[in-house]
């Protein structure tokens, strides 16, 4: 890369969104490697805050209340990999990450009162540029003018497949088809939620992940890229 491209670089926004388990983290995270840029997991927060509502018994249909908790809820991100996250000063980078939490982490995101609030944090975040940011609603709301907008995607199959395999490598028990049973009710959830359902932004790119490498799938969105 030259210096007038890294120089641009940095200023750069990637936004990459698309349904559960097509590969939006492991894609993103290679990106910002490799092109120097800082990785926004805008999931993470969500997970964050929903973990914070399960130790307080908040259910999924009481956006109002998980809503407030972020009036006074600090979430946050570290270095390394995989990337710390933060919940008040808690490392909570494993504990975001089960099923159970995953689940709700889902349904309170189907709240306006948590997506707005939510939304405003990460836009900030983004302000600066220099970012890689992926999420489901990355492209159409959080970034809507990125310099590179990704929609990516695969099978319902091959997602759940990418999903179990994750789960067995972190010692989470899970059948295959309780994994596909939870992504599928989680896709008509996004997509069917009245704030900011999953689509396919009109100028975002849309890549198919299954059934390729991560280098292919990369190498298609470098494509993209703004040229100096």
């Amino acid at each position: 890369m030259s210096e007038s491209q890294t120089s641009s670089s940095a200023r750069w926004v990637i936004a990459i969104d698309g349904p559960a388990g097509a590969g939006k983290s492991t894609t993103a995270k290679a990106l910002a490697r490799e092109l120097g840029l800082r990785y926004l997991d805008t999931g993470a927060m969500y997970r964050a805050i929903a973990l914070k509502a399960s130790r307080l018994g908040i259910k999924g249909d009481e956006g109002q209340r998980a809503a407030e908790l972020l009036e006074t809820t600090e979430i946050g991100f570290g270095a390394g990999e995989p990337q710390p996250v933060f919940l008040d000063g808690e490392e909570v980078t494993n504990l975001i990450r089960t099923n159970e939490i995953g689940d709700l982490a889902s349904a309170l995101s189907a709240h306006t009162p948590v997506r707005k609030a939510l939304v405003a944090r990460q836009q900030a975040m983004v302000a600066a540029g220099g970012v890689i940011l992926e999420g489901r609603d990355a492209t159409t709301v959080i970034a809507p003018q990125a310099d590179v907008k990704v929609y990516l995607t695969a099978s319902l199959e091959e997602r759940s497949r990418r999903r179990h395999v994750e789960f067995g490598t972190k010692g989470i028990e899970a059948s295959f088809e309780s994994v596909r049973s939870q992504i599928e009710i989680r896709d008509h959830r996004d997509i069917t939620r009245e704030d900011s359902p999953l689509s396919v932004a009109p100028d975002a790119t849309i890549v198919e992940s299954g059934c390729r490498s991560i280098e292919d799938v990369i190498a298609d969105i470098k494509a993209l890229l703004p040229k100096a």
